[in-house]
Formats: C-alpha cells, structure tokens, sequence
C-alpha cells in the first residue's frame, strides 16, 4: 500500500481529521494510560505552533528536542514542522558537553526538553547565544524556563480546523529541510544529518505498506524518536490507523507490553538479544526447565521453515512445546505481537535463528539516518532469514570493487550540516551515496550486509575478518552482554568480553564465588574459564584465521551512559579499543613468538 504523503506535513494532515478517535496513548504518574484523540492532538499542535510563531520563529529555524519518547515530542514534532521550521532531536542519554556542541552548532533558538535531568545539561551546557527559549514538559520551577503545561492551556479551543494554520501546513515542500539528526558519533565527532521533508516522505510512503498494518494495530514507541528508525516507523504506523502508545524508559517496556498487548514489536537487536537471555537465563536455574527449552527449540528447529514461511507448524511436538514454552516466550511481548521488526544494528543468524525456532518470524531491515533511514526490509511475503530482505523499489543499489555498499533514490539525504568537506567525501563523483557498509545481493535480489567497511579487520598475514557476525554470536550466549573483537594489523584475532552480570553473578553464586566486586569475579579461573568455554565453542564454527585466540573478561557492563554504546545499542569500537588499550596490548606483547 502507497501512502501517498509527500512531506511529514502530510502525515500530520493524515491523522488531525479522526475526530474523537484515538491515535496515542501515555501513561500518567498513576501508572493509567491516558488516550490523546486526533482532535485533541490538532488542536495541541495548534497551540505551540502559535507559541513558537509569537516567539518569532520561522521557517529553516531551528527547535531542538531533548526528550525521552512521550507525546509532548510528536506535538514538538508537528508543530515545528507545521512552522517549516527544523527540529533537532537529541538523545537523552547526551552528556551536558555534547548537548551544547549540538545546540551551539544547530543554532537551535528553542529546546524543548522533558525533565529536570534534561534541564541541568542544558544549564551546564556552556555558552548558547543563538539560545532564546526554554521549554520544560515535566512540573516544576525552573529558572528562564517555559511551563510546557502552560503552552498546551490554549489547546482545547483549537481543536477545530483552522483553514490559516492548515494553509501553513500545506505551504511545506518536499524540497524544504525538516530535521537535522546528529549521528551517534561512533567514530569522530558527531555529523548534523539533513533530511529533508521529501526524502521523509519518499521512505514513509513504501517501506512499510507490504506489513498489512491497519486500525486494529498497537505498538509501543520505545525505540528513541531522537533516532531516525523510531521516528520513521511512528510515522509510518501513525498513518496506517495503528495506535502508538509511548513508553519514556526501557525499563518500563516490560509492563507496558502487558497492559498495552501491542500487535507490532520494533526493537534494535539488543532488545531481542536480552529477551533471549532472560528466558535463558530464567531456565538455567532449574535443570528441569532447562532441558525442557532445549528440547522446545530443537523441535522448533526442526520445523523452522515452517515458521519462516509464515505458517503455525501442526505437529504433535511442536503444539506441545507451543504450549510448554513458546506461548511463554511470546507472553513476555504481550501475547498479542503477529509482526516482529529488527533494526538500527545487525541481527545475527544465532539470535534470528533462536527467536525462529521459537516460533517468532523477524522481520530485519537495513538502513541509515543518511537514508532516512530504510534501504532494504524483510517483508512478510518476501522474506530470508540472514538477510536485511530486498532493497526498497525506490532505493538504487551498487557494490564499488571493495564491496562497499553504494545508493541512490529520493530517501538519500540532503547533506551535512554545516560540513561540505564531509558531504562531499560521502557521495561518489557520480552522487552515488557511500554507505561505509560491506554488502552483497544474492540472485533473488535479497541484500546481505557483512560488516561495516572501517570495522574490518585485516591480519599481518592480510586475511580480512568481519567481527561483528563474530561477535553476534557470542553475544547470543545468556553469559555475554556485549563482545569486541580486535586484532587489526596483528597475526591473530582476540576478544574483549563485557559480561552479563545478572547471568554471570547468578552463575558464580551457585558456584560459590563472591560477587561483591567485580574485578576480582571477571579474573576469577572459573569465570575464565566459563568465557573460555563459550569461545571456544563459537570458534568450532569459524575458519582458522578467524579463530579468538585470546580472551578478557572485562569488569564492566557496556552502556549508553559510560560511553560504550551509542544510544542505538550499537558498540562505540573506537571507544573501546582507546579504554581497554592496555589489555590489547597484552594480548599481542609476545606475538612475535607466540604460536596462540
């Protein structure tokens, strides 16, 4: 299904004409969930987008946003672009530093933000002259700072459709910027991707018709809207009549897919890889429950392709360990999830596979903020495990002779801000966009990504190795959070592991080690050799040259907030090879000689 919009305006225009029907839902400090109506959404929109208008803002100005998922940010959202003006989400996980680079170099003139946490870093942020107001969602005082509450108090009588502010609205081009995405920053410093209406629209429009999605669809919007993915996709279900119910925190996802039963799940490939864990997890400490898993996902195996097929197997066995099991699985998602989306990182065959077998079909995609951001999707009629399914019918692809993945269509973006040199180094000479992603397509025009092309790492003996299918599969072990694979420029490959220290001090426990300090439990033989074991074993599947040779178990547990990870879960290698720089060398003092 084409959904026809040409810009995100178009979006909004989509969904202000339901009337009374609901289109969000939010969860009150009561713990209730509060639906917001189409009209009560236009009319919210109505009243900031008058607010910024009185404060002199225009078209191309800038708003930024630093806010966890909630509604006040689609109202931010919609109103800014409603304006013509340019928002500029950013994660909520950002240092105070980070957020006024962004801010002072956006030229942001408001920054909407949720929280007093969100506030102190904009406090802290240094210098801001292009800075001119404040907004804060949550109560309270703050100093030269707006009430969001306040704002929305001219709301309920601009529910109805106002033919000037809907003139406005359609007044927006596709040609005209609409946001600039800070990118993560896993290597150098962080770039302003500008996107503009028309490449948002041209991605909306196609990339998630084929799903099927209708009215009768939920789906919990966790995923940061400060990151392209989450942003598209709500865009995409919001139009299609599906009810977005948002949820701030991770760590309330889990009691919101109970009370809310969403019929969609998107999440990045650690969420999926942590829901895996915890059932694992779960069954270890009963060798009853655990034979029982394993005897569940070696029937389900058994009828994997079944299930990628999108069939519900029939047989004896399987109804059996449906009942015993699956059906468990699929409770933890709120039993009611039929489509399973995977984004933003790459899956792996061992966590796709699990969830397969588990009687969950994923529906992987590929893309970037760069492409705002989908490339290629699995669909549920044209699907294959492994890969990030076929390239969008609007999207150009090409491979340059070191396989670098190359694009070209309506989604690619308008450029950098305020960076030509950049831009200019991320485009060929022929303005085929350079994706930095390794890649092939099989003769069925399924699109496979093998690596990022500045993560590969190649051996003195000139072997090339792709670390993350590597380091996927390890990570689809209970005991692994996170794993580095290094070994550029050296004989062999080694291996930085972050534990899962949940499964790990549950582990030690019962083995009767302490687990009150946790650079003694990671050196501890048994631990040792516990990640030894597990290597190991992922080596039995690897060539030679690809083999771990060495392992540390590292201390700590990877996150957002040290630094490790960027806000999209995905691993920040520069940052971990510069604070492990001293085990690294460890590992290769005696290679030379060495013969391990």
């Amino acid at each position: 299904m084409l959904l026809n919009v040409a810009t995100v305006n178009d979006v909004f225009a989509r969904i202000s004409v339901r009337g009374e029907q609901t289109v969000m839902v939010w969860q009150d400090s009561d713990g209730a969930w509060k639906p917001i109506s189409s009209a009560e959404l236009y009319g919210r929109v109505r009243a900031l987008a008058d607010v910024l208008t009185a404060w002199g803002i225009i078209k191309g100005d800038r708003v930024a946003l630093l806010s966890e998922n909630r509604w006040e940010w689609a109202v931010t959202d919609f109103a800014t672009l409603a304006l013509g003006a340019v928002d500029v989400p950013l994660y909520p996980t950002l240092t105070a530093e980070h957020v006024g680079y962004m801010l002072r170099d956006s030229e942001a003139k408001v920054v909407i933000v949720s929280s007093a946490e969100q506030y102190a870093k904009i406090a802290e942020a240094g210098d801001l002259p292009a800075l001119e107001h404040v907004v804060v969602m949550d109560s309270g005082s703050f100093a030269n700072a707006e009430s969001f509450a306040a704002l929305m108090s001219g709301a309920p009588e601009r529910k109805t459709a106002n033919v000037d502010f809907d003139a406005q609205v359609k007044s927006i081009t596709p040609a005209d910027l609409a946001t600039i995405i800070y990118t993560s920053g896993t290597t150098g410093e962080p770039k302003g991707v500008m996107l503009t209406h028309g490449n948002l629209g041209s991605n909306i429009n196609i990339s998630t018709g084929p799903m099927g999605f209708n009215g009768t669809d939920s789906c919990i919007s966790f995923l940061p809207l400060s990151h392209v993915t989450a942003r598209h996709t709500d865009y995409a279900l919001i139009c299609q009549e599906v009810r977005l119910a948002y949820c701030p925190k991770f760590d309330q996802l889990a009691p919101s897919m109970q009370a809310v039963k969403p019929t969609i799940f998107l999440a990045v490939p650690r969420v999926y890889e942590k829901i895996r864990q915890a059932v694992e997890g779960k069954s270890a400490h009963s060798p009853l429950k655990s034979r029982i898993l394993r005897w569940a996902i070696g029937v389900g195996k058994k009828h994997r392709q079944e299930t990628l097929e999108g069939k519900t197997p029939s047989s004896l066995s399987w109804k059996l360990a449906n009942k015993l099991v699956f059906s468990k699985i699929r409770t933890a998602f709120g039993g009611c999830a039929r489509t399973f989306i995977s984004g933003g990182a790459p899956l792996g065959m061992d966590t796709a596979g699990w969830f397969a077998d588990a009687g969950i079909r994923i529906l992987e995609g590929y893309g970037l903020t760069e492409t705002s951001p989908v490339i290629a999707v699995n669909y549920p009629e044209a699907y294959r495990i492994g890969t990030v399914g076929k390239p969008l019918s609007n999207m150009e692809c090409r491979f340059a002779q070191d396989g670098e993945l190359e694009v070209r269509g309506p989604a690619v973006f308008k450029g950098y801000w305020k960076k030509p040199k950049e831009t200019e180094e991320a485009f060929t000479p022929d303005s085929w966009f350079k994706t930095g992603d390794i890649g092939a397509i099989d003769r069925d025009g399924f699109l496979s990504i093998t690596d990022r092309k500045k993560e590969l790492l190649k051996t003195s003996g000139g072997k090339l190795i792709a670390p993350q299918p590597i380091e996927n599969k390890l990570k689809a072990n209970t005991f692994v959070a996170q794993a580095a694979l290094v070994g550029d420029k050296h004989k062999f490959a080694c291996v930085l592991i972050s534990p899962n220290f949940a499964a790990l001090e549950g582990w030690a426990k019962g083995q009767g080690l302490s687990t009150s300090d946790r650079n003694v439990l990671s050196k501890d033989p048994k631990v040792v050799k516990l990640y030894q074991d597990i290597v190991d074993q992922v080596n039995r599947s690897l060539s030679q040259y690809e083999s771990m040779k060495r392992l540390t178990v590292v201390p700590d547990e990877w996150s957002v907030e040290d630094g490790t990870l960027t806000p999209s879960m995905k691993m920040k290698r520069r940052v971990v090879e510069q604070r492990y720089a001293a085990q690294i060398a460890d590992f290769y003092a005696d290679e030379a000689t060495s013969t391990r």
